[in-house]
């Protein structure tokens, strides 16, 4: 069977620029959380946006639970996204658990890549003591799926106002838990087990495109120890330090997200 994978990810591309800017979202949500952060951007450069199978409008028939066991299954997805749209040199701007996703393309298609640019990214959200911490104990992580596995409604609530962490912008929280209980609770728990169990500390060193590491302050899912880690581990990397509070930011500051990422492309 061919697959039309612009179909099967929902790719939709606007823009009137040359230069391709992917915008890759993060575990729960879909393409639509990037509305505020685009129009900024559709002047200068060649928008491609997408949904994860699993997410916003994709095409849920392709959803392979033994492809998408691991982060390669959706970085093998963007790979494929890019080649079919001759994508070459492109700045990849990746939400959370896509930042790691867009690394993984990137060691694979290093030509397809000029910058990566992560928004609240985490190589692992397990702590690994005394040499590494993610933030999570492991029983955090178990506690939090078998939620979902059993309460899946129950586990968006109350997962929502801790990760964006914005408590007077209640739209936003409200948003954020619609857009977790519109998923497919199995295919939403799989993708949530693939994002938080995940380990991409060892692939750093095979990372060699320049990429800007957006820390966000007072982040419950990506700590700002997570983010000197990276920098440190990250050949080509630079840190900005957001004054936006939770993870995510491209919806709580969209002003001062587009501003480092034109700011960072400017000088680069």
């Amino acid at each position: 069977m061919t697959v039309d994978f612009l179909v099967r990810n929902n790719v939709n591309v606007l823009g009137k620029g040359e230069q391709t800017i992917v915008f890759a979202h993060g575990f729960g949500c879909d393409q639509d959380m990037w509305r505020y952060i685009v129009p900024s951007f559709e002047d200068d450069y060649r928008i491609i946006l997408f949904d994860y199978v699993g997410s916003g409008e994709s095409q849920i028939d392709y959803y392979e639970p033994e492809k998408y066991s691991s982060l390669h299954g959706y970085a093998q997805d963007v790979i494929e996204i890019m080649d079919t749209l001759h994508v070459k040199d492109a700045i990849f701007v990746g939400h959370s658990v896509s930042s790691m996703i867009g690394m993984l393309a990137s060691i694979h298609n290093t030509e397809y890549f000029k910058h990566i640019i992560m928004l609240g990214p985490s190589p692992r959200y397990v702590n690994d003591l005394p040499d590494y911490y993610g933030g999570f104990h492991r029983h955090e992580i178990d506690e939090l799926l078998h939620m979902m596995q059993m309460n899946f409604i129950g586990w968006a609530s109350y997962l929502a106002p801790i990760v964006m962490q914005n408590p007077e912008r209640k739209e936003l929280t409200s948003e954020l838990k619609k857009s977790f209980c519109s998923k497919d609770p199995h295919i939403a728990r799989q993708f949530a087990e693939v994002t938080f169990l995940s380990d991409c500390r060892a692939d750093l060193i095979h990372a060699t495109v320049p990429t800007l590491i957006l820390q966000c302050s007072d982040d419950s899912i990506a700590p700002i120890e997570v983010g000197d880690y990276l920098h440190a581990h990250l050949k080509n990397s630079t840190l900005q330090h957001m004054l936006a509070k939770g993870h995510y930011p491209h919806l709580s500051h969209p002003e001062e997200t587009t501003q480092l990422i034109k700011q960072y492309l400017s000088t680069n």
